[in-house]
């Protein structure tokens, strides 16, 4: 009997997919859909520090409270801290709401720029019920005088003071900008991090160019997509990086479950191929891993997993950067 559950994060999963941080998982109706298509687990819709700030500007701006209020700035920040702590007790009525609804483990996503506030919170996530924790932090380097190592820096920062205020597993979702993504992943194994979720996938801005405006380009991930994570992951395996990996991005059929699992993976992460296929496609990956594993002779997930990695693939292929003709007759 093929047996497909995983393992994230010292959590058993039924299988290795998981529904990405979305619009899908932060609705309850679409949530409960996922997951009972077969989900193993979930991670809901990330809660934005720069979102909650805007939402808390503006309400003082909508509010037109007089002008001299605020020569006291102390006044200032105390109306900015109670719409701050507005908008977290949204989020975690929500955190328990999914919890009383559904059976599978929830993950619960903050995107930070910074650690002012994040580790209270994170340890009122904790008390809400989620399972784990997955800091979706997106620094980046709009300033010409801010190094790589202070960016860097911040996300060691914001690691290890979340991690000092809450006893569930946490992990990162981080982009592919990096120098040296071998040493950064290092970098934030060291400072806490039990895992790592390669790779986020930003906004990507376009220019209309009638209007010669910046408009949004289309965000969904394609097929093809998975590659980057792919080789990351099995580099990071091959150098042994001591913590969990999940692939995401361009997760859309379970050919790329497949591969992404034969580079080392624990599991990945589907969103993408949701919207664009519908959510009955979880089921579907599901039955189609469990045929690929039964005509391989596979009886666990573990059986392959990260078996395409030896020494000389990884030289020879994971790490090539250019493409290199053989014969100058090819």
């Amino acid at each position: 009997m093929v047996n497909i559950s995983a393992n994230y994060l010292g959590i058993s999963l039924k299988n290795p997919l998981i529904v990405g941080s979305s619009r899908l998982t932060g609705e309850l109706n679409t949530l409960k859909q996922c997951v009972d298509k077969g989900a193993s687990a979930v991670v809901l819709k990330s809660l934005f520090e720069e979102q909650i700030v805007k939402e808390a500007e503006s309400k003082i701006s909508k509010n037109n409270i007089e002008e001299h209020y605020f020569w006291f700035k102390e006044a200032e920040q105390k109306i900015l801290d109670l719409s701050f702590d507005q908008n977290m007790q949204r989020y975690l009525d929500y955190v328990l709401e999914v919890k009383r609804n559904v059976e599978v483990p929830v993950i619960s996503s903050i995107n930070c720029v910074s650690s002012k506030g994040w580790p209270k919170f994170a340890s009122e996530i904790e008390k809400a019920g989620a399972d784990a924790l997955e800091l979706n932090i997106g620094i980046f380097p709009f300033d010409i005088k801010t190094t790589s190592a202070e960016i860097e820096n911040t996300y060691f920062d914001i690691i290890r003071e979340v991690k000092a205020n809450v006893n569930i597993p946490v992990s990162v979702k981080i982009g592919s900008y990096f120098t040296n993504i071998l040493s950064f992943a290092n970098g934030l194994v060291e400072a806490g991090a039990d895992g790592i979720v390669l790779f986020n996938r930003y906004f990507r801005p376009d220019i209309d160019m009638d209007t010669r405006k910046l408009v949004a380009s289309d965000n969904l991930s394609s097929p093809d997509d998975y590659l980057v994570a792919m080789r990351w992951i099995g580099l990071l395996v091959a150098n042994k990086i001591n913590c969990d990996l999940v692939a995401s991005t361009g997760v859309h059929n379970y050919e790329a479950v497949v591969k992404q699992i034969l580079a080392g993976a624990n599991a990945v992460q589907l969103c993408s191929t949701l919207y664009l296929n519908g959510i009955d496609t979880i089921e579907k990956i599901n039955n189609n891993l469990i045929s690929w594993m039964e005509n391989k002779g596979y009886n666990s997930l573990e059986d392959f997993r990260s078996s395409s990695l030896d020494l000389q693939s990884v030289d020879a292929s994971f790490e090539r950067i250019q493409y290199i003709k053989r014969s100058f007759n090819d």
